[in-house]
């Protein structure tokens, strides 16, 4: 028989007063038990030897994932969208949410001994947005250019400040990419903090990192002192005693060591492995909230400059077969830049550009593609349309078999994809200069504000070199505004943009995938889908 396959999809209801980056609420533990249990994991986590070791750098969500158990964060948001106390025991906002102040608990510590106050709030924020530590994302979610400052009040009383109203605050406070390192690590090693290490990735949190052996595994261990979880009455130390995170970016090894019982859980299980697990195992899924799997057409570097290549591109390409196909059913087609669970959703979208070769052809005919050469391929002044795809790897069996149907239903209409797949330094090579036609992620993010980064003239991952001032108004009026409605309907407009303009084609909604061994009790998750370990038991 299969596994035990459960279904987790937080309803739009409950998500509609989330508005960023953010985890989900887990029951506080009872208390810590001193058994010296130990959990392993099994991730893909390929790239954090890559200088990803720091989520408040890195915009691999793995970053995040992992280091959540060193580093907490100044509130905690339920799966209701309501925030609870964790390092800040209150808060208040300004009515025009640009002063946010928080009173802090005072009995916290970092595990190298320091004491986590005002002082500590401040060196973190101001060292993340500081242009030294090239943060992207975390700096973003602190609201880059309209992040004003962050003062000390006194030792247990910090106002972080903007210069305009930025309402996604609270929901990025409550991340591990705005989550805590001990100010002494700040002071005396933060350029290792991006490799990583016993001793430099130090926070907080309910474990201590304590081993670290670069593309095999990271070792954590409980911090006993650990008193100050997330809800009113804080989590208690964790009821096992050692994390053991291995590091195993095939998903078959994963699979296969939690049905050996090597592992007590694996996460990012493709949907094709799912239903080949032993009954004995339960598959957890999750489908987040976020921008969908997608491709940036980058508009201003060849052929994807004119808006009718673009439309003809999405057109040509029988998204829903190939979803269906190769993910077995499990992960919906996607119609907008913003995933069905995340608020502001515009379902009008739904339907209004279907596969049609036909209309594709008629697109590729009238911006003047009509010639074509020995391989079918179309011509224009003496010119291919073809395009270069680069993808950063490791890359999963499952979207190398995307790739290839795009590729294949796109040749049918004289349209050929180049896809390279590069090496982390060699892709960021292209990506810089953004010299390259497409490229491809999803982004995971309960706040729609993650579109300004993706599609607003300055922002960080604007792929497609998108640059629109009837945009850029749009989503920098949207990140100023408080009520949830008008939110919603600025967030529409812009997945109506999208969907007009065609920046970005979006695929599928991803749901997060974990294999459960029979010894994890209480394990609970985030939006995500990443795992949360404070109620979990082992034995």
């Amino acid at each position: 028989m299969p596994a035990r396959l459960t279904r987790r999809l937080l309803p739009l209801a409950a998500l509609a007063a989330a508005s960023a980056l953010v985890l989900s609420a887990c029951a506080p533990s009872a208390g810590g038990e001193s058994d010296g249990a130990e959990l392993v994991w099994s991730i893909e986590g390929a790239n954090l030897s890559a200088g990803h070791m720091d989520p408040q750098v890195s915009q691999l969500d793995v970053s995040g994932m992992v280091q959540r158990a060193v580093l907490d964060s100044l509130v905690f948001q339920e799966d209701d969208g309501s925030f609870s106390p964790w390092l800040a025991t209150k808060w208040e906002v300004s009515p025009d949410s640009t002063e946010y102040t928080f009173t802090l608990r005072d009995d916290v510590t970092f595990t190298d001994g320091e004491k986590f106050d005002a002082a500590a709030v401040k060196a973190n924020f101001d060292r993340i947005v500081d242009p030294e530590t090239e943060s992207a994302q975390a700096a973003s979610m602190l609201g880059a250019d309209f992040y004003k400052g962050t003062e000390v009040v006194d030792d247990y009383t910090v106002k972080v400040s903007f210069t305009q109203p930025y309402a996604p605050f609270l929901q990025a406070a409550s991340t591990p990419q705005l989550g805590f390192y001990s100010p002494k690590v700040l002071k005396e090693s933060a350029d290792k903090l991006k490799a990583g290490g016993p001793g430099i990735t130090v926070g907080t949190g309910p474990f201590e990192l304590t081993e670290y052996t670069p593309d095999q595994e990271i070792v954590y261990t409980r911090n006993d002192d650990y008193a100050w979880g997330p809800g009113a009455d804080g989590a208690k130390a964790p009821k096992f005693e050692t994390l053991r995170v291995e590091i195993q970016p095939e998903a078959s090894v994963r699979t296969g060591v939690v049905e050996s019982g090597e592992s007590d859980l694996a996460s990012n299980v493709p949907s094709n492995l799912v239903d080949g697990l032993d009954e004995s195992i339960t598959v957890d899924s999750v489908e987040y909230p976020g921008l969908p799997y997608s491709l940036y057409l980058n508009e201003k570097y060849g052929v994807f400059a004119d808006e009718k290549v673009r439309e003809a591109f999405s057109r040509g390409i029988d998204i829903d077969a190939a979803v269906e196909e190769i993910y077995f059913g499990q992960f919906p087609r996607a119609w907008s830049v913003l995933g069905s669970t995340t608020p502001g959703y515009d379902a009008s979208l739904e339907g209004s550009w279907p596969f049609d070769q036909d209309a594709a052809n008629s697109l590729l005919d009238e911006a003047g593609w009509t010639a074509r050469d020995a391989d079918g391929i179309r011509m224009k002044d003496g010119k291919r349309l073809s395009v270069r795809w680069i993808a950063w790897t490791p890359i999963p069996d499952d979207r190398k078999a995307l790739a290839n149907a795009i590729q294949s239903d796109l040749k049918k209409i004289g349209f050929e994809v180049v896809r390279e797949e590069l090496e982390p330094g060699a892709y960021n090579e292209q990506y810089g200069p953004k010299t390259f036609d497409l490229t491809d992620w999803g982004f995971s993010g309960v706040d729609p504000d993650f579109l300004r980064n993706h599609l607003h003239t300055d922002g960080f991952q604007n792929a497609s070199q998108v640059s629109d001032p009837a945009l850029d108004a749009l989503l920098d009026q949207a990140v100023g505004t408080t009520d949830q409605s008008t939110r919603n309907q600025l967030y529409t407009e812009v997945q109506q943009w999208n969907a007009q303009h065609v920046a970005i084609v979006p695929l599928y909604s991803p749901s997060a995938i974990t294999a459960v061994g029979e010894r994890v009790k209480g394990l609970d998750y985030d939006l995500y889908g990443r795992p949360l370990f404070y109620d979990v038991s082992v034995g």
